[in-house]
C-alpha cells in the first residue's frame, strides 16, 4: 500500500483537533502576556490625552526647551563620538593586519563592562579640581586656583565622552561584523582599478555597511536618552532628569507622565527612522567568493594602529578600572561589612527573580510563536519585547501609575465591605519592580531564546508529532534540552542587566531596599566617591561576564574570520 508524503504527515480529524485548541491557547496566552507587558507604555502614552496642569503649563514654559535641547546635543554628540571610535577600530580589526588585532578584537568590548554613571563618577573624582590630576599638575608647576585653564567634566561635553567610552562597542561590534561578511571579491576588484585603500573604504566598504551602522547607532540613542546617572551627576538637564524632577521636587506625577510620553515619542521616531533606513536599502550577498587577505600595513602604520586600538581600551576600562580599584583597597575595610554583604543580597535577589520570571515567559512565548498558526502570534510576540528599546524611567513611571491605582482600589473596597486594609500591595513591595524590570528585558531573553528555537529544523517537529506527541510533550522532551545554551544565556544577560539597571530601581524600590547600583549612586552624590568604589567594581566584574560569552559566541559563529590566520 503505498501512501504519499501528505498522507504520512497529515494529522487525523482528532489531532487537527487538538492541535486547535492548542493554538487557541497558545493564542490566549500569549495575548495575556503581551497585554501586561504593554501596561506601562499604553499609561504613559495615555497621559497625552489628560489635561495639561500648572506644573506642565510652567515646564513648557520655562525648562522644556532645554530639556530637548541638551538631550539632542547629547544624542547627536554621542553618536558623534561612538562613530569615530567604533567604526575607526571596527575597520582596523576586520580589515588590516597589525600586532594585537586578535586581542583587540575582543578587548574593544570590555567598556561595555562600565555602566555610563560609573565611569562617569569614576572619571569625575580624578579630573575634579582636589583630584590627583589637577593635583599634580598644581604640585608639578607651583599653580593655584586660577593660574592655569583645565576642561570642565562636569558639562554637556563631559557627558558625551563620558557615555561615548562605554558605547562605542555597540557600533563597533555590528560594524565589524559587517565588514568581516563583505565579499572579499569587491575588495580585490577595487584594488585591480586602481582604487586605494582609503578610497576603497570610503566608496565601498563603509557604505555596505550602512545598515550595521544605523542598527548600532540606534542602540546607542537609547541608551543615552535613558541615562540618567550620569547626566544627573554633571548636573545637565535632560529628560530623565526632568522627569525626577518633576514627580519627586514637584510632586506632579501627571505632568511627569507627560513628559515622559514626549521622550517615548522620541525613542519611537527613532525606531522607525531606523526601521525606514533598512527597509530602503538592498543587502550584499556575504558569500565570500574567495579568500580573504588583510591588508598589510607598514611599521609606522602599524603603530598608529595599535596606539588607535589601545586607547579606547585604556580611557574606556583600563584607567577607570584601576583607579576604582585604588579607591576600593583603600575604603574596603571600612565599606565591606553586613550592610554590604545586604546589599548584594539585595541585589542577587532581585536579579534572580527578574531573570527566572523573564527565562520563563521568554520560552513560553518563544515557544508559542513557534506552534501556532495564527497570524496574529508573531507580531503579538514582538510587540511584548519592545520595552527594551523604552528607557527604565518611563517603564517606572507608567508601572507605579496603574499599580497605584489598583492598591488605593483594593484598599476602598476592602474598607468598605470588610472593614480592614490591604495597605501597599504592589507599589510597596518587589512586585512592581520585578515588573519594571520583566517589561525592559524581555527582549534580551525573548531574542536570545527564539535564536536557539530557531536553528532547530521544522522537520523535527513534524516527526514528533506524527509519532504521536502532543505540542507540550514535544516542548519537555525535544525542544527544551536543545535550547539548554539559549536559556542559559538569556538568563546571563539578563542577570546582569538588571544588576547595573538604575532609574527603574531607584524610582521603584520599595522602603529600605537598596541595591549595588542604588547605593553607588547615593554616595557619588554625596561626593563619596571612593566609598562607592567597592559597589561600583563589583557591578563592573560582574558585567565582564556577558562580554566573555558574547565573545565565545561570535568565535563560534565565525564572524571573527581572522582567528585562523
Amino acid at each position: 500500500m503505498n501512501l504519499g508524503h501528505d498522507a504520512l504527515v497529515r494529522p487525523g480529524l482528532g489531532q487537527r483537533s487538538w492541535q486547535q485548541k492548542s493554538n487557541l491557547g497558545w493564542l490566549f496566552c500569549t495575548a495575556c502576556t503581551t497585554l501586561l507587558l504593554s501596561i506601562p507604555i499604553i499609561t504613559v502614552l495615555y497621559s497625552i490625552l489628560l489635561p495639561r496642569s500648572e506644573v506642565w503649563l510652567h515646564l513648557r514654559s520655562t525648562v522644556l526647551p532645554d530639556y530637548i535641547l541638551n538631550s539632542f546635543v547629547l544624542a547627536a554628540g554621542v553618536c558623534l563620538g561612538t562613530c569615530l571610535l567604533g567604526i575607526t577600530t571596527a575597520w582596523l580589526c576586520s580589515t588590516c593586519s597589525f600586532p594585537g588585532r586578535r586581542l583587540f578584537s575582543w578587548a574593544l568590548l570590555l567598556p561595555l563592562a562600565f555602566p555610563p554613571y560609573i565611569i562617569a563618577y569614576t572619571y569625575t573624582g580624578m579630573l575634579d579640581f582636589a583630584g590627583p590630576v589637577q593635583t599634580s599638575i598644581r604640585n608639578f608647576f607651583g599653580w593655584e586656583y586660577g593660574d592655569y585653564w583645565f576642561p570642565e567634566i562636569r558639562s554637556i561635553g563631559g557627558a558625551i565622552v563620558m557615555i561615548s567610552l562605554v558605547l562605542y562597542p555597540y557600533v563597533y561590534l555590528l560594524v565589524r561584523t559587517a565588514f568581516s561578511e563583505q565579499s572579499a571579491s569587491l575588495r580585490e576588484a577595487s584594488h585591480t582599478l586602481g582604487t586605494g585603500v582609503y578610497k576603497t573604504f570610503f566608496t565601498i566598504i563603509l557604505p555596505l555597511a550602512r545598515p550595521a551602522i544605523v542598527a548600532g547607532l540606534t542602540l546607542v540613542v537609547m541608551e543615552t536618552l535613558a541615562d540618567y546617572g550620569t547626566v544627573h551627576y554633571f548636573s545637565v538637564p535632560t529628560f530623565t532628569t526632568g522627569i525626577f524632577r518633576t514627580w519627586f521636587g514637584l510632586g506632579d506625577r501627571i505632568a511627569a507622565t507627560q513628559l515622559a510620553s514626549i521622550l517615548l515619542l522620541c525613542v519611537f521616531a527613532v525606531l522607525l527612522a531606523e526601521r525606514y533606513s533598512r527597509k530602503t536599502v538592498r543587502y550584499q550577498n556575504p558569500t565570500k567568493t574567495q579568500k580573504f587577505r588583510y591588508y598589510p600595513l607598514s611599521t609606522t602604520k602599524a603603530i598608529l594602529a595599535t596606539g588607535i586600538c589601545c586607547i579606547p581600551i585604556f580611557l574606556g576600562f583600563i584607567i577607570p578600572a584601576f583607579q576604582l580599584s585604588i579607591w576600593a583597597m583603600h575604603t574596603a575595610s571600612e565599606m565591606i561589612n553586613m550592610s554590604f554583604l545586604v546589599l548584594i543580597y539585595n541585589t542577587v535577589l532581585l536579579a534572580v527573580m527578574v531573570t527566572m520570571t523573564v527565562v520563563i515567559a521568554a520560552t513560553l512565548l518563544a515557544y508559542g510563536k513557534r506552534v501556532s498558526t495564527h497570524f496574529s502570534i508573531p507580531y503579538a510576540v514582538n510587540l511584548s519585547a519592545t520595552g527594551y528599546a523604552v528607557p527604565g524611567i518611563i517603564i517606572a513611571v507608567g508601572v507605579l501609575l496603574p499599580f497605584a491605582w489598583l492598591d488605593n482600589t483594593l484598599d476602598t473596597w476592602l474598607q468598605q465591605k470588610f472593614g480592614i486594609s490591604s495597605g501597599l500591595i504592589l507599589t510597596g513591595t518587589l512586585a512592581s519592580l520585578v515588573f519594571a524590570h520583566v517589561v525592559r528585558f524581555m527582549a534580551i531573553g525573548l531574542n536570545s531564546v527564539d535564536a536557539s528555537l530557531a536553528k532547530i529544523h521544522r522537520s523535527i517537529d513534524d516527526a514528533a508529532q506524527l509519532l504521536g506527541h502532543k505540542t507540550f510533550d514535544r516542548f519537555a522532551s525535544i525542544h527544551l534540552p536543545m535550547i539548554r545554551s539559549g536559556i542559559f544565556t538569556a538568563a546571563l544577560l539578563v542577570f546582569v542587566e538588571v544588576i547595573k539597571e538604575l532609574p527603574a530601581t531607584l524610582v521603584l524600590r520599595p522602603f529600605d531596599f537598596n541595591t549595588l547600583a542604588v547605593r553607588t549612586y547615593e554616595l557619588a552624590s554625596d561626593e563619596r566617591l571612593a566609598d562607592a568604589a567597592c559597589s561600583a567594581l563589583l557591578i563592573v566584574v560582574i558585567s565582564i561576564l556577558p562580554i566573555l560569552v558574547l565573545n565565545r559566541s561570535i568565535a563560534q559563529a565565525g564572524v571573527l574570520h581572522g582567528s585562523q590566520a
